[in-house]
């Protein structure tokens, strides 16, 4: 009888076996998908568990094919992503069919967890950051840096940087006029100062050049940027300005160059060229990149931008990057919204525009052996979001499209790198 048993258990589990490696686990990512979000934390997750992973490129919103684990089912049903289990046969004709010729589809093996760093003061900021809200809410881990970390050269642990609501024109985000009386500008001041000098740097302006030349450093060799709001221009603008002092004395104790605009230079810049800055500083603007509210004449209920659809076989990293199940996305603004085509340097790739009024949404770019991507506005979800507003909540937003557009980013770099076609 004991026998009979073991031989019966030792059948069970062959055929549970077989039938598990027999099996993959999609996680769909088109209107079927009940957290989107959440299915890149699930993605992340895997990857970190050393599972390679299949994204399925332009089929069903940008689907996930793994190789079917219980613990992996479980995790889908804990975080409530939609899965759904098939065949082997079902996931070779998935795959088979996407590497047709004959089809915008393709599959791009993701291999490795990025691993993270966002770069945040450590002082609370009167705002909430969109990437750290969505990174906490898909459950991927990442970690703070800021200017000393940078300096300090601890951008090569990493393989990702993020840079959002930041200022790196050393001008604190020419809150002045607004803002110069309260408690969270003085202190912003006075650490950035204090931050300047410990470093050796006798302006704050000095010290924020320093920090994106490391940035550029750091993508040069290989690492891969995103950034958003007014960090995407302030990063260019302070590449352009370097050596010219474009701060009035209220940010750093003395005039601007009158000159400063002649002396530009647009060489270094990754994405913009040609642009004038704002010399004006009790204007809530840096310069004319970002198209003004009144130029854009937009408002909530009519404020969209379109995606654009890429080969997936010949472009594959635009592609990766523009994966969502909505080729339309709701507008969102910020102090930085949206960017002037007319001055964006012609080798930088335009991801999503409102093309009726002639401004890009989306960009990206390689710089060396790296990449970066700038997104403009502050809160995918947030059309007007204002300083001191509470943090969006995410659980009332699980399937955003331009929340997507953030994730897609994180996973990008866990791509297996392809032969370029020629």
């Amino acid at each position: 009888m004991k026998k009979h048993f073991r031989i019966f258990l030792l059948c069970f589990l062959l055929l549970s076996t077989q039938k598990a490696f027999s099996m993959y686990l999609l996680l769909p990512m088109d209107q079927k998908q009940t957290n989107h979000l959440k299915a890149y934390g699930i993605a992340y997750w895997m990857l970190a568990q050393d599972q390679e992973i299949n994204w399925l490129l332009n089929f069903r919103g940008g689907s996930f094919l793994v190789k079917y684990s219980q613990k992996y089912e479980n995790e889908c049903v804990i975080r409530g992503v939609s899965y759904e289990v098939i065949s082997d046969g079902q996931s070779n004709q998935i795959v088979s069919k996407l590497a047709s010729p004959n089809t915008n589809t393709d599959v791009m093996k993701l291999q490795k967890p990025p691993k993270i760093a966002v770069y945040s003061p450590k002082s609370k900021q009167p705002w909430d950051d969109a990437v750290t809200l969505v990174l906490t809410y898909a459950e991927i881990p990442y970690e703070v840096v800021f200017d000393d970390e940078v300096l300090l050269n601890d951008l090569p642990k990493y393989d990702w940087l993020h840079l959002h609501h930041e200022d790196f024109t050393g001008q604190y985000g020419k809150f002045y006029r607004a803002y110069r009386y309260q408690s969270w500008y003085i202190e912003q001041q006075k650490e950035f100062e204090e931050a300047a000098h410990k470093h050796g740097f006798t302006k704050v302006s000095q010290m924020k050049l320093a920090v994106v030349k490391r940035i550029q450093e750091f993508v040069a060799g290989g690492g891969f940027l995103f950034a958003m709001c007014s960090a995407t221009d302030t990063f260019d603008i302070a590449l352009a300005a370097d050596g010219v002092d474009i701060c009035e004395s209220m940010y750093d104790g003395d005039p601007a160059d009158p000159h400063a605009q002649r002396k530009l230079n647009f060489a270094p810049t990754f994405a913009f060229q040609d642009f004038k800055i704002n010399r004006n500083p009790m204007e809530y603007e840096f310069s004319n990149i970002d198209n003004q509210e009144i130029e854009r004449g937009l408002s909530e209920n009519n404020d969209y931008f379109s995606l654009f659809e890429f080969s997936a076989k010949w472009d594959p990293i635009p592609t990766m990057l523009t994966q969502n199940h909505v080729r339309i996305v709701k507008g969102f603004m910020g102090q930085t919204t949206a960017y002037k085509k007319k001055l964006i340097k012609s080798d930088v790739v335009v991801m999503g525009e409102t093309k009726s009024i002639d401004e890009a949404r989306y960009l990206h770019g390689v710089y060396g052996k790296g990449f970066w991507t700038f997104y403009g506005g502050h809160d995918p979800e947030d059309y007007k979001h204002l300083v001191g507003e509470d943090p969006t909540d995410l659980n009332l937003h699980p399937n955003s499209p331009g929340y997507r557009l953030i994730l897609n980013n994180i996973l990008f770099p866990a791509a297996k790198k392809k032969k370029r076609k020629t």
